[in-house]
Order: structure tokens, then sequence, then C-alpha cells
């Protein structure tokens, strides 16, 4: 602990001092993020490339209103699979680049692309959130948009508090880009803004704000400190953005605020779930929409005038308090829709011995006493939490452990968590879900993916390391079997930390991973043999 202490006061001061000097000197262009000491001392890969081999199973539907699926935002989709179409490196000879986008902090979370496979990103530094537009080989940046600070980056930077700032998920972390490669997302002033990106007349780039919906008529908005937060409730950050199929823009509040926009008309319509609070995105279906507070799951449909109106709530253990590797008391999970012969919705509790998959049957019509399809444990006793979302295809979930991680201070000097992954099916009969695999590996506070083209589970792993080394892998597992295939090491230290960003497929087969100084990437280097 007294090692902790020192490492987050000597991070508040540089922060401190980082602040100060971007304040004064102008932007230069963006580097190799450094490695630690010791990155030439643990193995650089390990395993065998892996031959594709597709997964069959219902896509997830494509909405009318997102970009196509697999470009869309942190879940890959509207109804938040994880999946992606396509393949992902398979393990050959991998390369790993990387672009530093701050000199601390720089985080790139949620990571879409446009039409022309570049790069639309959100990137939290300490002195504010960027929108980035970012060449998707060389990682180069061609356009930023700076977002206004949020209440937590505030907090961090006058009193060196940084507990908050790393679990805030307000202020653009959630954002998605749409069916015209606009940019949609809230930012800390309680707007939510769509940016479009263009060609200036020297041949560059430029966002450009093409619409901005003032919510502050019915979301507290004196944000100036993030104290305003609890318990006055004058301040209450938007946690998250998603279209629904008829184009309505709907937004979840820190403070259980559900509302939509219509963007054609500009009105804004919301309702309170009182004394719950949402720190999760929220996925869409054609029939509606499903929203997870730290209390219950929701069904919610909007009446004729835009009023989000419940259709059915499911509660569910929430414990008794908040666990290492969760951000508040209760589900981590965004919901998870998907299912071949039934509509199902899923997402973890947060029961204190061990942590329960929950699969629900999500029709608006279904009984009380079928709505539960199953509850299974995951984990070790006393050792279980998850604060990412599920993997569903089919009729499969993957679930991993993310108990023992707080924040980028919880992992320095060769430590990990205990780890562990998942994979449920529910049964082809909607009569209860088993248990397919259980695998060891340590993928501390990843949102993890799957390719359906290539089969392969793709985790950001931390084994713990007897010389205190801090080692960083890209590792990718057998969706099948739960067999790690290969890993390949991405760096060294701290600012190879994840802190909860995704990993995130690209089309031309890339794999990207934000991390605590940037964006890491992954790509095959060699052919595979015919």
């Amino acid at each position: 602990m007294p090692q902790r202490r020192k490492l987050v006061r000597a991070l508040a001061a540089t922060l401190t001092l980082t602040a100060v000097c971007a304040a004064q000197a102008p932007a230069a262009r963006a580097e190799e993020i450094p490695k630690a000491p010791g990155h030439r001392l643990v193995e650089q890969y390990a395993g065998a490339p892996a031959q594709p081999r597709p997964v069959p199973g219902q896509a997830p539907a494509q909405h009318p209103f997102l970009a196509a699926n697999g470009r869309s935002g942190m879940h890959a989709d509207a109804w938040g699979s994880g999946t992606y179409p396509w393949s992902g490196p398979a393990g050959h000879a991998p390369d790993v680049t990387s672009e530093k986008m701050a000199a601390l902090g720089g985080e790139c979370a949620t990571v879409t692309f446009d039409k022309a496979g570049r790069i639309v990103t959100v990137c939290g530094t300490f002195t504010g959130f960027l929108v980035k537009l970012l060449d998707p080989h060389s990682l180069e940046t061609l356009a930023e948009y700076a977002l206004p600070q949020r209440p937590s980056t505030v907090e961090a930077l006058t009193r060196l508090d940084f507990s908050r700032i790393f679990k805030d998920t307000s202020g653009g972390a959630y954002s998605y880009l749409d069916d015209q490669d606009r940019l949609v997302l809230a930012d800390s002033r309680q707007h939510i803004v769509r940016l479009a990106h263009e060609r200036t007349a020297d041949g560059g780039w430029r966002f450009v704000v093409t619409d901005d919906w003032d919510l502050t008529g019915q979301v507290p908005h004196d944000c100036a400190s993030w104290t305003n937060l609890y318990p006055s409730g004058v301040c209450d950050p938007v946690t998250s953005v998603m279209p629904d199929w008829t184009g309505r823009i709907w937004w979840v509040t820190r403070q259980g605020r559900v509302g939509t926009v219509d963007p054609a008309s500009g009105a804004i319509r919301s309702v309170r779930l009182e004394g719950e609070e949402i720190q999760n995105s929220f996925s869409v279906a054609e029939d509606g929409v499903s929203i997870v507070s730290d209390h219950a799951l929701y069904s919610f449909t909007a009446t004729a005038d835009g009023t989000p109106e419940v259709v059915w709530r499911q509660t569910y253990d929430r414990g008794t308090g908040t666990k290492p590797g969760s951000v508040n008391q209760g589900s981590g999970t965004t919901p998870d829709l998907f299912g071949v012969e039934d509509d199902y919705v899923a997402i973890t509790d947060n029961a204190d011995d061990r942590m329960n998959v929950l699969v629900y049957r999500r029709g608006a019509d279904v009984p009380g006493e079928r709505r539960l399809v199953c509850e299974v444990p995951v984990f070790g006793s006393g050792a279980s939490t998850t604060d990412n979302s599920l993997i569903s295809y089919g009729d499969s979930l993957v679930v991993e452990n993310n108990f023992g991680y707080e924040n980028i201070t919880s992992l320095t000097l060769g430590r990990s968590v205990v780890g562990g992954v998942t994979r449920i099916d529910v049964r082809p009969d909607g009569s209860g879900c088993d248990t397919v695999w259980e695998s060891a590996v340590r993928s501390p506070s990843t949102v993890p993916k799957l390719s359906t083209a290539s089969g392969l589970l793709y985790f950001y792993t931390k084994e713990p390391n007897a010389l205190g080394i801090d080692a960083w892998y890209l590792t990718a597992v057998d969706f099948r079997t739960g067999q790690t295939r290969w890993k390949r090491l991405t760096g060294t230290g701290l600012a190879y930390d994840n802190n909860w960003a995704p990993v995130t497929l690209g089309p031309d087969g890339t794999a990207y991973v934000g991390v605590f100084n940037g964006l890491v990437a992954v790509r095959d280097t060699l052919q595979p043999r015919a």
C-alpha cells in the first residue's frame, strides 16, 4: 500500500505539470507509446497461428440509423453483441504499433470506422476529451475536436484526486457512429452533439457540429465540480446515447434519468428511475430498448410523443456493496440482446458470493414466472465480478472476471487479477443454460470481442510477474474450446494498461486496444499458407 500511495502522489504531481504545459504549448504530433523497462525480458509471442473456423449463428440485426455492424460503437452493434463479421489477426507474425495521444492519458476507448475505414474515436486526456479522426494504418491524427472538461477531470486537476476519473463513464466515453458517418455523443454540458468530418480547402480534415440538442431543461447541469453530483444532485451527467429503430435518440444519466430526443423536431422527453443509478450503456432492438440500472433490468418503448415507457422491470441481486472491479453496486454489463429460437437479453448481477449470468426472455407478453431463463454462477467464491459487456452470438454468451481491478495503479509491480473466462450456452429448447468451458485467462478490464469469421475471441491480458514487470498481451482464445491459441506482447508498464477500454477489430483485420497513453494496433504481417 505505501508503494501504491507513492505512485498515486507521483502521478498526481506529474499530471498537474502536464496540464499546465499543455495549456502553454502547441499540440505536437503523437509518437510511439514508450515501454517500461523489462520488455525484453518477457515473452514476445507464444502459441501458433489459428486457422479460421467461422461460427454459425444468428448475426445481430443491422440498425437502420447506425453505421454497419462492427463499425458503430464500443459494443460493435445495436444489440451489444461484441462480435465482428470479419477476421481479426490470426497470429501470423503479428506486428504491434502504437500512438501516444497525450503526454499523460490519451486513452481511446470507443473506436468506430467510417465507410472509408478511417477511425473516429474519443480519447480521454487529463485536460479533457478529444474526438479524433485517425489514419487506420499509421494512427496519425487527421483531425481533432475538443470536448468540454468533465467534472471528474476538474476534480482531478484541482484537488489532485484521481480516484473518480478512471470510473467516470460520462462526457462522451460512450458514443456511436451513425449511418451517415457522424459521431453522436453527450458532452459534459448535458448537450447531445452530432459531429461530421469533412475535407478542408487545403486537403486536410476537420470536425463540424451538425446538430446540438440542449438537455439542460430536463437534466440538472450545475457540473462545475464533481462534489455537486452527490448528495445535492445538482449535476447529473449523461452516461450514454443510442438511437432506436425510428431514429429517435435515447439517452440515460448517472442518476437514473431516461430520455429521448426527436432529431426532426428537437422535442425532448424524459422519466426518472427514482433512487437508481445508470453507469452502463444500453442496447436497442426493433421491439424496444434494454437498460440496466444498479437495481433492475428494464425494457422500454416510447409513447407517441417520445416519452420513455417501461414495458417490464426485473430486479436482480445487487449485493451489499461495490466490489473491487466494479464501478458501482450493481450490474456492470451493458445488456446483450441475442437468441436463435427466442429473443433473449442477458446481464450479470452483483451477488456477494459468486456473480451470476442472468438470461431473460425479453418479449413484452412473457408471463413473469417464465421471464428468467437461467441464473448461472461464475468464477470463484468471493472473487467474481465484471464491469464489461458480455459477448453474445447465436445462443452463446462469454463472460470475463474483472475482480481486483480498480484503476491503472491496481496492477503495477507485476501484479494481476484472479482472472477467468466462461462460455455459457442457452439450451435449444430454452429450458436453461449450461457451462460449455472455463478458461484461466486473466483479462483485468477489457471489453472482449469475437470474430465470427475466424472463431477467435480477443482479450487484453496480464499475468503475474515475479520480476515486477507489467507485461500486457493481446490474447486470442478459441471460441469453441476455450483454448488459448496465441498471445502477442503489446507493451510493458502503466502506459499499456487498457483501464476498461475495449478490443476493437478493424475491417482490415487489425485489432486495436485503447490503452492509458493512447491506442495500440496489432496486425498480421505474414499471409497464411494455402
